[in-house]
């Protein structure tokens, strides 16, 4: 967690060092958050969700919610046109649920639960148009940086938990994950904005590739310019 703060920041400062330094150019300075739900998609886990069929339903895969905030400039490039560099902290991974079968865990509701925790810093430059008053589409590159990394490990019954850890999950996982981020949103006149965006990591989750699996996943955020 320290290293996540220290490094958002560094990222942080620099962005609004600048913001405040170009606010004559009509440069604005924003803050956001909100709900995200990641997961991973490829080739490895198209695999993986035909070999749990076999399962019949026992054990399944889901997306990771969690949550996202950060800060970000708008930067006027022409009527109707910003730049938006940003810099979010940013919570992904994915979820593996196992139930026990037959009707003993049916009635105790016996399960094990794996998380990855895969936390980053995200640094999206995005491309802004406004298509209507207020109404506005954006996308560009995106490059998020792995801070930390864990499984978390949760089995219990009857709504109970009778074991949950965290482990460490850092070798071979890729620390720079290349991507793109678009979305659509709405800027309100009083600074309040609302939008939603997908992110998709156009790099393997690991260094080596062993396993085809990228980063993707829905953000709903809630800002306010000043």
């Amino acid at each position: 967690m320290k290293k996540i703060l220290l490094m958002m920041a560094v990222l942080m400062g620099g962005l609004l060092s600048e913001g405040f330094a170009q606010t004559g150019d009509g440069v604005r300075i924003g803050i956001k958050g909100g709900y995200s739900v990641m997961g991973w998609q490829g080739e490895t886990v198209k695999s993986f969700g035909d070999l749990l069929e076999y399962t019949n339903g026992n054990v399944t895969t889901k997306m990771r919610q969690g949550f996202h905030a950060g800060a970000y400039l708008s930067i006027p490039m022409g009527n109707g046109f910003e730049f938006e560099p940003g810099v979010q902290y940013s919570q992904k991974g994915m979820v593996l649920e196992g139930r026990v079968p037959g009707d003993v865990g049916t009635y105790t509701n016996a399960k094990v639960t794996l998380t990855n925790k895969a936390e980053y810093i995200d640094v999206p430059l995005l491309a802004k148009v406004y298509v209507g008053e207020g109404f506005n589409l954006f996308a560009g590159p995106q490059v998020s940086f792995l801070v930390s990394n864990k499984v978390n490990v949760n089995a219990g019954a009857f709504g109970f938990s009778a074991y949950n850890d965290d482990f460490e999950w850092q070798n071979s996982q890729r620390k720079v994950d290349v991507g793109a981020a678009a979305g659509a949103g709405y800027q309100f006149q009083n600074g309040l904005n609302i939008s939603g965006s997908y992110d998709m990591g156009f790099t393997t989750i690991d260094d080596n590739a062993d396993y085809k699996s990228y980063n993707h996943g829905f953000k709903a955020s809630v800002g306010f310019r000043f």
